[in-house]
Formats: structure tokens, sequence, C-alpha cells
């Protein structure tokens, strides 16, 4: 197992609401058709993470249900420290009591999402409030300094059956992304933070790369993507993310990526498995 410092690792607090769905208009395709359809924000009944994150007649859907805080402060807090595979609790309303998971968290929006089982959904409603425990960001390989580690839960880290051989670590993912496909949310100040999109327009190649199976939850390696102060290109630079959010029909977008470890050097190697999806390693962690 890697060695890490998460007995050193704050585990806090943080809060939001279910926040209800925004907007409503037209959005404008690649191909410049206007459509209306459901995006963000809200309870998604039938949209789960381990579901293809393509083919919905929808746009930047996100899975399971999504909180935000109306104080943009309290916000960044909540999408910052809130980590991928952390214990979520719901403290109000008729759902409260139970317990979920978080699943990503998405730019733009500045929402964070959140697995609960089907039958909890029917059960939750808008303002419901929901608390995380915080825990993740901090979390260093000790071993392996060069290698930035964030967004995720280190009980999570722990599950991911990472190898170690020839000074590098070898990371399960279900597919490989090319630093062209990167998209909306490059450029941006922090990784610790949000998410940004595989752009999607060319159809061709999205299939050639066989990204077009890709799942909520799936493990994905960003070639010559560098994540360390923000999002940008540095060839040899290697990223490991989670598919956070579906397709979307707008150019330059499509399923989001929040990362979980960067490297600016070649220490991080894939190893293609098609079961590197949160639900596959949650299985094994107590989260309801």
């Amino acid at each position: 197992m890697l060695r890490t410092n998460r007995d050193r690792v704050v585990k806090w607090s943080v809060q939001g609401k279910v926040h209800h769905p925004t907007g409503g208009g037209y959005r404008i395709t690649h191909e410049g058709i206007p459509m209306v359809l459901p995006a963000t924000g809200g309870i998604s009944y039938n949209v789960h993470i381990g579901d293809p994150a393509f083919g919905w007649a929808g746009d930047h859907v996100e899975p399971g249900v999504s909180i935000r805080n109306e104080d943009k402060n309290e916000n960044t807090a909540l999408t910052t420290f809130a980590c991928i595979g952390n214990k979520a609790k719901i403290i109000s309303g008729d759902a409260k009591g139970k317990l979920g998971y978080v699943t990503g968290t998405h730019g733009g929006i500045e929402h964070t999402m959140i697995h609960f089982d089907e039958c909890i959904l029917e059960d939750l409603c808008i303002d419901d409030k929901i608390i995380i425990q915080a825990y993740g960001q901090g979390l260093q390989l000790l071993d392996y300094l060069d290698i930035k580690v964030m967004n995720i839960d280190p009980d999570l880290f722990e599950q991911l059956e990472i190898a170690e051989c020839d000074g590098k670590i070898h990371v399960p993912v279900v597919a490989i992304v090319p630093p062209y496909l990167m998209g909306s949310g490059i450029g941006a100040a922090s990784s610790y933070t949000g998410d940004y999109d595989i752009m999607t327009a060319d159809v061709d190649e999205i299939k050639r790369l066989h990204l077009d199976k890709l799942k909520f939850g799936d493990f994905v390696l960003l070639q010559d993507c560098d994540n360390t102060y923000g999002r940008g290109y540095l060839k040899g630079a290697v990223s490991i993310g989670v598919v956070v959010h579906s397709d979307c029909v707008k150019m330059g977008h499509g399923p989001g990526i929040t990362t979980i470890m960067t490297c600016k050097k070649s220490l991080i190697d894939p190893i293609i498995d098609h079961n590197a999806n949160i639900t596959h390693y949650m299985k094994k962690l107590s989260r309801s």
C-alpha cells in the first residue's frame, strides 16, 4: 500500500442545500440547433453514478443530488473541501439521517454532487440540508511527492488497487484521454474544485478512443495534462480524474472530469480496467 499522511489530514464539516435547477431556455448545440433540455441541479431520479455518461436527452446532467450554498464564500469551501467518496448525511426533511457519498464537483454552476440509494431520493426535497465529512485535501504520497493528490477521500484512495513499479505508480483507469480533447474549464486557476470537460463534437474521434462508453464515476487518465496549479497542457504531464457529469450539446463541452491526481512528470502509468469506477470501489466502504 502507498504510504500517505492520511493520519494528519483534517476531517471537518461542510454543508449545503439541495439546489433547485436553474435556466430552462434554449441551449445551442455545436451544430447550431436550439434545444430545451434538462440540465444541472435538483434531484436526478433516474440518472445515477455508474450509468452511461452519453445518450441522455439532457445537457451537463448531474447524477444523483446536486447541492450548493448561496453564500459564495461558503459554497467555495463546499466545492473545494468536499472530496469524492466523502460521507454525506441528510440532516433535514423526510429523509433525515440517511447516508450517501460525494461523487464530484461541477464548475461553473458550482455544484457538489452526492449519490444516495434510489429509495432515498423519493423522500428528498429541494432545500433539504446535507452535511459532508470533508476529508482528503492535503493528502500526500510520502514516497512520490511530485504527484499531487486532491479531491478524493483517503479511504476511497486506498481502495484503488494502485501498483508501484520502477519508481512509478500504475493506476486503474477505464480510458485514456488525449490533451487535444480537453475543453471547457481549461485555464482555471485551481483543480481543487470543479471539473473540466472532454470535448465531444468530433463523434468519430470519441468513438475511436472508446470514450463514448464512459460512465458516471469512471476513472480516466488525461495525457499531457498538468492540473497542479490550475488546468493546462504540459508535455509528459499526467492527470487522473473521475467522470462527474454527462455529455453536453454545446461546443467545447462534454463529460466533466474532476481531478484526483496530477504530476508534471511521467510518474503515473495507466492500467486499463473497465471496472475502474467509483461504484466498484465504494462497495468496500461503509457509506450507508
